[in-house]
């Protein structure tokens, strides 16, 4: 598969504050790749870069063959490529769900009202929340409001999901509620990233896993390499702690 986004060498500081070194990832066409590493190792630091919400120190990034890093770069045109969804929900309040989901494709791709609407409720419908989509976010349960922003992010058909400790804030069962959606959009063969301390939907849904550690990935492959023959001492005190709490 050909790689469709790619980074290369990116490095990233916050003052004297060391938080990506020389990370380097190719994410293939219709692939899940998914991101682990304890707090701290730069995940969240990372995916921000993805989609430009953090200005690189060093490095490249691109996008279907384009450096969309480059001194110049139209963000706006690339963030219109690239959905985005993190552990806070941040729905609009004083908008409906139909509205929060219609915003982007209405005002940033100049899809029209009635057909912006009809693809919203349609997404709904199959995802399960029909009947939400004329509610406001604070009468949908935490899993509906992330299944609605994971919605809202593929309204505009991206080329990539970048998926940051999306289920983090929530309980078991809503957890499973949005780990659902997610398969979905891979079965859809969506091109995702995925950040996330759910070891065991990482071992399913992945294509490959790539390990951070202080910034530096240490170890990239298939889930059963990373998960049963982990090479570097990181991964395997990485694991173990997991294992000891119960997570693995």
């Amino acid at each position: 598969m050909n790689a469709l986004f790619e980074l290369k060498g990116l490095r990233k500081s916050f003052g004297d504050n060391l938080v990506l070194d020389d990370v380097s990832i190719n994410f293939p066409a219709q692939s899940a790749t998914v991101i682990i590493g304890a707090s701290g190792s730069g995940k969240s630091t990372l995916m921000r870069c993805m989609n430009l919400l953090e200005e690189l120190n060093d490095g490249q990034i691109n996008l279907d063959g384009t450096d969309i890093s480059a001194y110049g770069t139209d963000i706006d045109s690339v963030r219109g490529q690239i959905g985005s969804v993190f552990q806070a929900f941040n729905l609009f309040p004083h908008l409906t769900v139909v509205e929060n989901i219609t915003l982007a494709p209405r005002l940033v791709h100049g899809i029209k009202k009635e057909v912006a609407d009809k693809n919203a409720r349609d997404l709904l419908k199959r995802f399960g929340l029909a009947d939400k989509a004329d509610e406001f976010p604070n009468l949908l349960s935490g899993g509906q409001q992330q299944r609605v922003a994971i919605i809202r992010a593929i309204a505009t058909n991206p080329k990539l999901l970048l998926l940051d400790e999306v289920t983090s804030a929530l309980d078991p069962v809503l957890i499973a509620e949005v780990l659902t959606l997610i398969s979905e959009l891979k079965r859809d063969g969506m091109t995702m990233v995925i950040a996330t301390h759910e070891m065991g939907f990482a071992k399913k849904i992945a294509d490959s896993v790539v390990f951070l550690h202080k910034g530096r990935v240490h170890e990239s492959g298939i889930p059963e390499s990373i998960f049963e023959s982990p090479k570097t001492q990181e991964l395997k005190d990485f694991l173990g702690a997991l294992h000891q709490a119960g997570r693995l």
